[in-house]
Order: structure tokens, then C-alpha cells, then sequence
């Protein structure tokens, strides 16, 4: 009988002790050889919300893998409640199918669970990088993977580790900046915050590294363009954030729409297989952008095929509104290719072994429906604490002529102006609840810095406002909040990065005053602002900080310190652009890493 008991508690400890890949990869395999081609090419399909809205049942005749909510494919009710009972709804059709394998949601969700009204909207990565800070970058990702998971969703196609090298460029806000360390260590930290220390976590969520790989770097930072550079500059300056994001975990990444010399990423064999796949031994699964692999070829059923042999393993469809054959042609025309031997059993047997086993790693059958005590969570206080503290830490001091900055509160009168001064969604930016955001309260919650103002300062300070910086007069000093209104990726190409003739005319009107003149720039890059530099006395480069506008006002305010520091070299004209840190010719009007503080110690 002892050895009996003895036996077994050793047969016991070794299983225990075994790996929990080894038991993921048994499920996996186990899994494999119960599934059809069809059911395998359903896993490998990715739709989206607004092409399946009226189809759920293809969910179950398709068994597909994955639905996502591209930038504008938001549902009807975007509450935090009405999400989770979408996704609660499709979810059930996924365990009506033979299999019962969960299906695996995507967003959006570049900073905070955007596409929520009323969820934290976090600064840009831009603002983040400004930061240096990697511990507050994993804080952020945490509570955005908590959001995401209160409302169902558990996949996030972040964090985006571009190295942006030219700030024409509509994506650089999605960029850290331009050094390839800054990037590397933030892109890092983003994916150990989404992801936890274990992804099977309730509150954790899938990290999508994006890119892949040198979108940040195209000829005239055209979206989408061309990144002419040898391999060792590609390897140099745009590869490190994908090395550092295998190494903090990540199991899914995205290929660019961009290309390499002329060869489109989503086709090049060589980068998303031998470099990616097996030099860098990433044992996740790629997803293809939005419709990117249409980009291929005018003749779809060749672009699935290029694609899927380069090593796409998933591939996302979203043409919607009313045009529902495409994901319908793809999962036709790629079972097609295999039967033809076009398109090897095994590469099909790659994909779905990835896809799977991210599935499993995630216990996404143990958690299938939307979290109620996370969904509980979504906009708190806690949370909305996160984002004002990133804030604080994320503004630059350009300028503090006379030491303007730190404000008093207890001042007679301040004028604050500008069209960005009681604008959330300019404090937002793109990606903010639609997909090129919009100006004004676009979302609820949070505090815009025209409020923040007003809520710092003293009972007796007046606050007067317009938008066009009249009616300062018998002011203290004057605060216009000046910048771009929003945009993403491709809309947001820019060959002049000048600040409006609005924007221009108002730190003219006060300035015309002869009282102080504070500037805070609401942007996603460094601008041409030489002009309006030398009217104001004090200058802040406040970036897209989201909805947490109190953030600023703590700062202005002296109740914390400046700390940011740029994560770009600013030019001093567009002829200047591109410039980075190295370049032989490096003159900028401020380097990078340039930040004041305040020089009295701020209590």
C-alpha cells in the first residue's frame, strides 16, 4: 500500500511540475484532429461587427475564430453596458457550434477602451513617451485590459511600437518617438500591463504588437508608404520593439500595410516568417490589418494566397454595410487553395495551432461572458486617477519666461481661450470613440482643461472665455489652448505642420493685451510654432493628454513638478522634416529629451 501511495504521489508531483504549455499543447493537438478544413479556415477568419451584424448565424455555419470593431464599427448602445451585451450575445452563438470554441474579440483600444462612452481615455503614446516612464505605461495597460474585459472583450490591437521618424507622418501620435530604446521599453511595459503575469487572468487581455515591421519610418512619412532603408537600419531602428514585446509575452502581432523596398508586408515571406517566426521564435499568431491583404493582388483569391504562404495566420475582414460576401469569399477561396495544394495542409495547420493555443492559454471557455465586477469598474475614480497622473508626468516646458509657471491660485482673473480649451475631444484625439475622433465632450466623464482651471483656482479668481482670445482685458494672464483638431492614420498626413490661422489670431488678440501669455498645445507631434513661441511667455507641449484634463491644471497650478521630456527632436520649419536625433545635420529648435522644470522646489 505504501508503495502504491508512494507511486502516486510522484506520478502526481511530475505532472504537477510539468509545463502548462505541455498540457496547452495537448488540448491544441487534441483539438486539431477533431476539426474539419472548414472549421480550421473558421478559425482563421476575422470579421467584422458591421458585416455580421445581421448574420450571427454565420458565426455558427462558418465557425468562426474572432470578430473585431474596426474604428467606426461601433454598436448602438456604447455604454459599458450595452458592449458587454453585445458581446455576451455573439459569444453565445460561438458555443452553438460543433466545437464550442470561443470566439476572440478585438479593438482598438490605443489608449483606454476607446470606443466606450464613458470609459478612461488615456494620452496617446506620444504623450507616453514623453513620460520615460514604463511603470506608468504598464499601470495604463492594465486598467485598459480591465476595461476591455468588464464589457467582454478580450483582445487589444495595441500597443503600436512604430518608431516614428518623420513627423509628416498621421500615425506619429501612436509612435513613443523616434528612439528605437524609448519605444522598445514602453512597447514592452504596455504588453506586460495588458497581459498580466498570466493570460488566463479575468482582468487580463491580449497584447497586439503592431506594425510589423518599419511603418514608422516610410519615404515622407506617407501612411501606408514605402521604407526605403537596408536591412541593418530596419534590424537598428524599427525591429527592437518587436524583440522586447516576444520577450514580455506577446502572442499575437500585426503585420503594416507599409512595405519594405517596394514588397508589401503582408506578403513578405521572409520578415513574418524566417525573421519573425523562426529567428525571433515568436509563437504567436499574425492578424492582417483592416482589409490589408486585398493590397496583395486586384485578384483576391491570389492575395489570400500570397498571404497565408508569407505566414498571415488570421486574416481581418471587415467590408460591412450590406457587402457580407467577402469573409464568405475568403474562407471559399482559401479551402480552394488547399485542395489545390496551393496552400499547404501545414501552413493551415501552423495558423490554426497558434490561434488555438493563444485561446487556451487565455482560458477564454472559463471566462466566456463579460466580467460584471470589472464591468462594474469601467470609468471609476481609480482609473480616471491612472490617466491624471500619466498626464502630469507626460507635459513639457518648452518655455517659462520670468518663471510665468507655476500659476496662483489665488489670482484676480484669468482669461483662458483657444477652440482646445473646453474640448475634450481635442484633448482625446483620433481613435476616440469614432475613428478620427471629433472635437467637443465626445465622450462622458472627465474634465476638460477649461474645467480643470476653473476647479484648481481660488473662490475669488474669475475665469472669463472665448475662443478667439478676445475679451482678456483686466486680466492677471492669459491661457490659450491651441492645437489640432483630431484625426487617425491616413487622414492625418500632413505636409504643413503649422498651427491654424485661428489658432495664430487668437495668441495674437491676447498677446495685443499686454498681459502673460501661456500656451499649451494640444497635438500628436511637434509642430512650427516659432512665431507663437516668441508671443508667449510661457509654452507647454501637452500632446492629446485624453479626458483627464485635470492633469494639466496640476501641473500649471505647481501642486507637481514639470517632468516630461521630449520623445522628439522639434524642427524649427517643415524644410527641417524629417529630423532625428544622428542626423548629420542636427540643428533642431529643441533636442530630443528637452524639458524645463520648475526651478523652486513645487510642494
Amino acid at each position: 500500500m505504501k508503495l502504491v501511495l508512494a507511486f502516486f504521489v510522484c506520478f502526481l508531483t511530475l505532472a504537477l511540475s510539468q509545463p502548462k504549455t505541455n498540457s496547452i499543447d495537448a488540448q491544441v493537438q487534441a483539438l486539431l484532429k477533431k476539426m474539419t478544413l472548414e472549421e480550421k479556415i473558421g478559425q482563421m477568419t476575422q470579421v467584422d461587427y458591421t458585416a455580421i451584424t445581421n448574420h450571427y448565424d454565420d458565426i455558427i455555419k462558418y465557425s468562426l475564430g474572432s470578430v473585431l470593431w474596426g474604428g467606426s464599427s461601433e454598436i448602438s448602445d456604447i455604454t459599458p453596458k450595452g458592449w458587454a451585451a453585445t458581446y455576451d450575445t455573439l459569444q453565445r452563438f460561438s458555443q452553438m457550434t460543433r466545437l464550442k470554441v470561443p470566439l476572440i474579440f478585438g479593438v482598438d483600444a490605443v489608449h483606454g477602451h476607446n470606443n466606450v462612452d464613458g470609459a478612461v481615455i488615456f494620452p496617446h503614446n506620444i504623450a507616453l513617451g514623453a513620460t520615460r516612464n514604463p511603470q506608468i505605461v504598464e499601470k495604463i495597460a492594465a486598467v485598459t485590459a480591465a476595461e476591455m474585459r468588464g464589457t467582454g472583450v478580450q483582445w487589444d490591437f495595441a500597443p503600436c511600437v512604430a518608431v516614428s521618424r518623420n513627423e509628416r507622418w498621421g500615425r506619429t501620435y501612436e509612435s513613443f518617438g523616434e528612439d528605437p530604446e524609448i519605444v522598445k521599453v514602453l512597447g514592452a511595459a504596455f504588453v506586460k500591463g495588458m497581459q498580466g503575469s498570466d493570460l488566463s487572468n479575468p482582468a487580463s487581455a491580449l497584447a497586439c504588437v503592431k506594425h510589423f515591421l518599419g511603418d514608422g519610418g516610410t519615404t515622407n512619412g506617407k501612411d501606408q508608404g514605402n521604407t526605403e532603408v537596408d536591412e541593418a537600419t530596419l534590424r537598428t531602428v524599427h525591429l527592437p520593439g518587436y524583440v522586447e514585446g516576444i520577450k514580455a509575452g506577446a502572442r499575437s502581432m500585426m503585420p503594416s500595410y507599409s512595405s519594405w523596398n517596394g514588397v508589401k508586408m503582408h506578403g513578405n515571406k521572409y520578415l513574418l516568417t524566417d525573421v519573425l517566426k523562426k529567428e525571433l521564435k515568436f509563437e504567436g499568431f499574425l492578424v492582417s490589418d483592416w482589409a490589408a491583404i486585398d493590397q496583395l493582388d486586384t485578384n483576391y483569391r491570389s492575395a489570400i494566397e500570397k498571404s497565408v504562404n508569407a505566414g498571415l495566420d488570421m486574416a481581418m475582414i471587415p467590408n460591412g454595410h450590406g457587402q457580407r460576401n467577402n469573409y464568405i469569399d475568403f474562407i471559399t477561396l482559401l479551402k480552394d487553395l488547399v485542395k489545390k495544394k496551393k496552400v499547404p495542409m501545414s501552413r493551415i495547420d501552423d495558423a490554426v495551432k497558434r490561434i488555438l493555443s493563444v485561446k487556451l492559454s487565455m482560458n477564454l471557455a472559463g471566462n466566456l461572458y463579460a466580467n460584471k465586477e470589472l464591468l462594474a469598474q469601467v470609468g471609476s475614480k481609480e482609473h480616471r486617477e491612472v490617466a491624471r497622473e500619466a498626464v502630469r508626468q507626460s507635459l513639457v516646458l518648452l518655455k517659462n519666461d520670468n518663471a510665468v509657471l507655476p500659476l496662483s491660485k489665488n489670482a484676480k482673473k484669468f482669461h483662458v481661450a483657444g477652440k482646445g480649451a473646453d474640448s475634450i475631444g481635442m484633448q482625446c484625439g483620433g481613435w476616440t470613440i469614432g475613428w478620427q475622433g471629433s472635437s467637443g465632450n465626445v465622450t462622458s466623464g472627465g474634465t476638460s482643461i477649461l474645467q480643470a482651471i476653473k476647479n484648481t483656482v481660488s473662490k475669488e479668481t474669475k475665469i472669463s472665455y472665448s475662443i478667439d482670445g478676445s475679451g482678456a482685458d483686466s486680466s492677471d494672464i492669459g491661457i490659450l489652448v491651441v492645437g489640432e483638431q483630431p484625426y487617425a492614420e491616413m487622414m492625418g498626413d500632413r505636409d504643413d505642420l503649422g498651427l491654424s490661422k485661428s489658432d495664430l489670431d487668437a495668441i495674437g488678440n491676447m498677446k495685443a493685451k499686454g498681459i502673460p501669455v501661456v500656451v499649451i498645445l494640444l497635438s500628436g507631434r511637434p509642430m512650427i510654432i516659432n512665431s507663437s513661441l516668441e508671443k508667449s511667455n510661457a509654452f507647454v507641449a501637452a500632446w492629446l493628454p485624453g479626458t483627464e484634463g485635470q492633469g494639466v491644471a496640476d501641473v500649471l497650478f505647481g501642486d507637481y513638478n514639470f517632468s516630461g521630456k521630449l520623445p522628439h527632436s522639434w524642427p524649427k520649419t517643415m524644410q527641417q522634416v524629417p529630423i532625428n536625433v544622428g542626423d548629420k545635420e542636427y540643428d533642431p529648435l529643441f533636442p530630443l529629451g528637452y524639458g524645463l522644470t520648475y526651478k523652486e522646489k513645487v510642494q
